[in-house]
């Protein structure tokens, strides 16, 4: 939820405590709790993935015009990986020119602990989207069907961003 905006005091006024809870109470509230949920939608620069029976859960949390963002998808059985690089939406549009980075994480299920791959999540020109690369500097690679591993089933993606609203 997106912290409202403050309230202009008027010279003796009565305080309520109405006002101080809308005032201050809730809004403390959101910016401690761990924000709102959103559904992300997956997209890919090809054919586009089907989530299946997989879960693409998201929460975003807005204070002022800074949004911290996160996405985690868990694959199923019967989700397809599209062709292309990934997408996933964000709850706000960004501002600037794709200035904005975050992290990515992929687990890979069939081999636990080990399986583990961390990357950055770079928020695209259009400010709409986030897309996980994996890799170092000079061979970083957008995730895909096989980036940074064959997805299957219970293999999971996670996302993090902290960006500027437009």
């Amino acid at each position: 939820m997106a912290l409202a905006v403050p309230r202009t005091w008027v010279v003796g006024e009565v305080v309520t405590a109405a006002m101080m809870n809308a005032e201050v109470r809730d809004q403390w509230n959101d910016m401690i709790a761990g924000g709102t949920a959103y559904t992300p939608s997956w997209t890919s620069t090809g054919t586009a993935p089907a989530l299946g029976n997989g879960t693409l859960t998201g929460r975003s949390k807005l204070v002022g015009k800074l949004c911290d963002a996160t996405i985690k998808l868990t694959v199923g059985s019967t989700t397809t990986f599209g062709t292309g690089n990934w997408m996933f939406s964000l709850p706000y549009t960004a501002s600037g020119n794709g200035e904005w980075i975050g992290r990515a994480f992929a687990g890979d299920a069939s081999v636990g602990a080990a399986g583990y791959s961390q990357g950055t999540a770079y928020v695209a020109t259009s400010g709409t989207t986030v897309a996980p690369y994996f890799g170092n500097t000079g061979g970083a690679a957008s995730a895909t069907a096989t980036v940074p591993q064959t997805w299957a089933n219970s293999d999971r993606l996670w996302i993090t961003v902290r960006y500027e609203t437009a």
